[in-house]
């Protein structure tokens, strides 16, 4: 499913998306559980998974939702405030701050050592948790939700945006480039 096609509902586009980062994201499991059971910290793929998150997951991604779907969604009479669309929002900035700790953390590995090895895997257990939790709420509640709020304009309307949104440019890299570096983790860090 490409988000290019304007038939299909925004919700499935944003579904396929987080299939892409439930990818990147059990690269990333893979790679801190070696790193924990033989000190073999693998600087360059962790500093791939924090570009993807930080552009595909963060700037492409979380910009859909919070740019063009949760507005209309609001709209519709889901609640931001004490609702799912407030705690998704939420949830965002805790992923942008896990993110921003792993960057920092990656950068100072190789003058700081143990200490900074230990603070991007703690905040890259905490991504992982954070945002598999994250995708099934969003998924399985509130996309549902919207689906059943959401007009047939309202569709049309966000699936040409979502379009646009797929033609920029994040970090300097296409959506397109940001989904092979999934492609690439995956297969220079296979499961089992």
């Amino acid at each position: 499913m490409t988000p290019q096609d304007s038939n299909t509902p925004p919700s499935d586009v944003l579904r396929g998306e987080h299939q892409v980062i439930l990818r990147v994201i059990e690269v990333l499991g893979r790679l801190v559980a070696r790193a924990e059971r033989s000190d073999s910290f693998e600087g360059q793929a962790f500093g791939k998974c924090v570009e993807f998150f930080r552009f595909f997951a963060d700037a492409c991604h979380h910009a859909k939702e919070e740019d063009l779907l949760f507005p209309v969604l609001e709209a519709r009479g889901i609640p931001r405030e004490n609702g799912p669309i407030g705690m998704m929002l939420y949830e965002h900035g805790i992923a942008r701050q896990l993110t921003q700790q792993m960057a920092d953390a990656l950068a100072e590995v190789d003058e700081h050592g143990d200490s900074a090895t230990r603070r991007f895997l703690d905040a890259a257990h905490q991504y992982r948790d954070l945002l598999t939790q994250h995708i099934f709420k969003e998924d399985n509640v509130l996309f549902t939700m919207g689906d059943r709020v959401l007009r047939p304009d309202d569709q049309t309307q966000l699936c040409g945006k979502f379009c646009d949104v797929a033609c920029r440019s994040f970090g300097g890299k296409k959506r397109a480039e940001l989904e092979a570096i999934a492609t690439e983790l995956e297969s220079q860090w296979p499961a089992g």
